[in-house]
């Protein structure tokens, strides 16, 4: 069967293409139309598709609308209530509900030749756990926990895969919420509402829980497989703070608590789910799973032997998971994920060609990655741009800024070069068969899912990835899976003895990452970055703006 998957309701509108059970390609629409997140999670924007990325996929697989067996959409209408029912303060959701019923004649709209009939309602969380579940390799009879804002009528489901079965076992109904109410601290701390939370839980690292109790009494488990979070008073735990303002100590604990009674919570769940299926594996999916510091803990204090977390664990990954829960329905074989790089690439003649039509001064070096290696082993900074971009929001060795971990002023440097925060973190790439000597945490890790402690001998010789509370949000790199980004690390450890490099993503703060050529060169030139290595070439500073040795224009 070939399979188109849809995210569009809330945010982070994506499609995916999955052809006889195995992925042939994701992708999420800000890539495509460079804007971030794709949308704003507003009602009036819920009519908005991923027209751009669906279009590729299918371009990708070499098919036309109308080749689609089935196209499935990650919400279900019939399953929703009215806002005001469910305890929830927005008055124009039903704009959502009534885009949501059109969307297969808006699909069909969007790809001219797609019979309507062929789209099918697939439920939020289905989608979410189906992400999980199927895509985890190697997960087999395995736990599935979801936990986000919200979908039709809950924020969360716990649930059990039995072969090519999912059985829900609990589901949270809303206002409870606790996707909802880490949104809430967001926008009480000055940050974007759906689009900042990994800053509060950056943020939370600064502070202390001082707040805890406190917040026991609005957020906790309750033993059943549920929970209650809501209406948090944040205003009496901390005076709300402007997007310009700078952040006080205050705000530093609240984040603090916020994350431990989160943290708190999902053991419980973890626990719960874990008494009901004594499965060995558990995956994680929906927003709330991309909170490493969280996933971390669950992985080691929960009874379970192995976690795993869906790379794409937002709303976007919710395209592929509707397109696998209906191939493995279908009884096909469905294939698990191998990595995240589903989304475009370019050939080495046509990023030349590219280069050529923008008059770029550029050469081919005979070893790309050892021509990074020794930029990097000069400080400097490079924009590595190779391969399929990646699915999800973690720069994974595709599209990212490198840089020396072992000079402390690049956490600073590069946090300039974004544009951003100078709380927020840099993460670490290392070697995978190097990794556990220096840090200490779930391996492997190649989805920069989990924060690892950083073991004392290090902490000194890669201090830039070192994060406040002295931990680091590892990407793992395994050379048969990416054995470019392993050779650039195998000769930076050559050259410097140090087999980790600052890995972050390739973009500028509030933009998408980079996803094409252009998008690359649009970045180079207006950040100060030393090299941009693209497939196989590299555009060096001084030429791209034909600057002499000197400093003077050439």
């Amino acid at each position: 069967m070939r399979i188109l998957g849809i995210n569009a309701l809330f945010h982070d509108p994506a499609a995916a293409l999955v052809i006889d059970g195995r992925t042939v390609a994701a992708a999420e629409e800000e890539r495509f139309s460079r804007r971030k997140h794709g949308k704003r999670p507003l009602p009036f924007s819920a009519w908005e598709l991923p027209e751009k990325a669906a279009a590729w996929c299918l371009k990708r697989a070499g098919l036309r609308p109308q080749d689609l067996d089935v196209v499935a959409y990650s919400f279900d209408p019939e399953l929703a209530r009215p806002a005001e029912a469910m305890g929830l303060d927005d008055p124009w959701d039903h704009l959502r509900l009534t885009y949501a019923r059109e969307a297969p004649n808006f699909l069909a709209a969007a790809l001219p030749g797609l019979d309507p009939a062929k789209v099918r309602f697939v439920p939020h969380h289905m989608a979410h756990a189906a992400s999980g579940a199927f895509a985890a390799p190697d997960a087999g009879d395995s736990s599935v926990l979801v936990l986000d804002g919200r979908g039709e009528r809950a924020s969360h489901l716990a649930a059990h895969r039995t072969g090519d079965s999912l059985e829900p076992l609990y589901a949270q109904e809303l206002p409870h919420s606790l996707g909802l109410v880490y949104e809430e601290l967001t926008e009480h701390l000055g940050f974007l509402r759906s689009s900042d939370e990994f800053k509060v839980m950056a943020l939370a690292s600064h502070g202390r829980p001082r707040m805890l109790a406190e917040l026991r009494r609005h957020v906790r488990a309750t033993g059943d497989g549920g929970f209650r979070a809501a209406s948090v008073p944040w205003h009496e735990l901390c005076a709300p703070r402007g997007a310009d303002e700078p952040w006080t100590q205050d705000h530093a604990d609240v984040a603090a608590s916020a994350q431990a009674v989160l943290e708190e919570t999902l053991l419980n769940l973890v626990r719960w789910l874990h008494g009901r299926t004594h499965d060995s594996v558990l995956t994680l999916a929906g927003g709330v799973a991309l909170n490493c510091v969280a996933n971390s803990r669950i992985a080691r204090e929960g009874p379970f032997s192995r976690v795993w977390v869906q790379p794409a664990a937002g709303d976007a990954g919710t395209a592929l998971g509707s397109a696998l829960l209906l191939s493995a329905g279908a009884g096909e074989d469905v294939g698990c994920m191998t990595g995240a790089d589903l989304g475009r690439d370019w050939s080495d003649a046509e990023i030349g060609a590219w280069l050529k039509t923008a008059g770029v001064p550029f050469e081919r070096p005979a070893d790309i990655a050892e021509t990074v290696a020794r930029t990097l082993a000069d400080n400097g900074i490079v924009a590595w741009f190779q391969g399929r971009s990646e699915y999800g929001p973690r720069a994974l060795g595709h599209r990212s800024l490198l840089a020396h971990p072992g000079h402390a002023g690049n956490l600073e440097r590069l946090n300039d070069v974004k544009g951003r925060e100078q709380f927020r973190p840099v993460a670490p790439m290392v070697l995978a068969d190097r990794a556990s000597e220096i840090f200490d945490g779930p391996m492997p890790s190649p989805y920069m899912l989990f924060v690892h402690d950083v073991a004392p001998g290090w902490r000194e010789r890669i201090p830039a990835v070192v994060h406040v509370d002295g931990t680091a949000r590892i990407q793992t790199v395994d050379p048969a899976a990416e054995p470019l980004v392993a050779r650039m690390l195998a000769a930076f450890e050559r050259l410097t003895g140090l087999p980790v490099v600052v890995n972050t993503s390739l973009n500028t703060a509030g933009r998408p990452m980079v996803d094409d050529p252009r998008d690359a060169l649009e970045c180079f030139g207006s950040s100060p970055v030393d090299l941009l290595a693209i497939g196989p070439y590299a555009v060096r500073r001084p030429a791209f703006f034909g600057v002499c040795d000197d400093g003077a224009t050439a």
